[in-house]
C-alpha cells in the first residue's frame, strides 16, 4: 500500500475565496476568476489544478517511458481543455440536464522518434497514475469536525 497523501486546504474568515493550499513544504494558492462575484483571480482555480495535476502526471510518466526506452525527447508539451458536455446517453438520467466533465489531452512531443514510438507514447500518457485514478472508481469521504 501506498503512503498516504496528505494536504492542507484554509480559507481564512477575510478572504472571499482565496485558498492556501500545502502539500508537503510546497504552498500554492487557489482563487476564482473575476467573472465569480468575489473572485480575485490570485490563483489557479480548482480544475486549473485537477488539469495540472493530471498534466504534470501524464508528461513524467511519457518521459520515464521514453528514458527507460532509451529514446530521446527534445521537448514535451500537454494542452489540456475541460469542459462540461450534455449527457447524451443518459436520456434515462434522474437529472435530465445531467452533464459529463470532459477533458481533452493534446500531446505534443519534438524528438526524432518514429510513428510507432509515437503512438506508443500516446498510448503510455494514458496510463498515468491520475488518469487511471480520474478513469476509475473513486470513493470520497467527508467528515466535520469544529474547533
Amino acid at each position: 500500500m501506498s503512503e498516504q497523501k496528505i494536504v492542507h486546504v484554509h480559507l481564512p474568515e477575510n478572504e472571499v475565496f482565496k485558498t492556501t493550499l500545502t502539500a508537503g513544504k510546497h504552498e500554492l494558492i487557489a482563487d476564482e476568476p473575476e467573472s465569480v462575484k468575489g473572485g480575485q483571480n490570485t490563483g489557479p482555480d480548482p480544475y486549473d489544478y485537477l488539469l495540472m495535476g493530471l498534466g504534470s502526471c501524464t508528461l513524467i510518466t511519457v518521459k520515464m517511458y521514453a528514458q527507460r526506452k532509451g529514446w530521446e525527447l527534445d521537448d514535451i508539451y500537454l494542452e489540456m481543455r475541460h469542459d462540461k458536455r450534455h449527457a447524451e446517453d443518459c436520456a434515462e438520467c434522474e437529472d435530465p440536464k445531467s452533464k459529463i466533465d470532459h477533458i481533452e489531452k493534446e500531446l505534443i512531443i519534438k524528438g526524432d522518434l518514429s510513428q510507432e514510438q509515437l503512438d506508443k507514447l500516446l498510448e503510455i500518457s494514458k496510463k498515468c497514475p491520475v488518469h487511471k485514478t480520474l478513469e476509475g472508481d473513486i470513493t470520497i469521504s467527508s467528515s466535520l469536525s469544529k474547533s
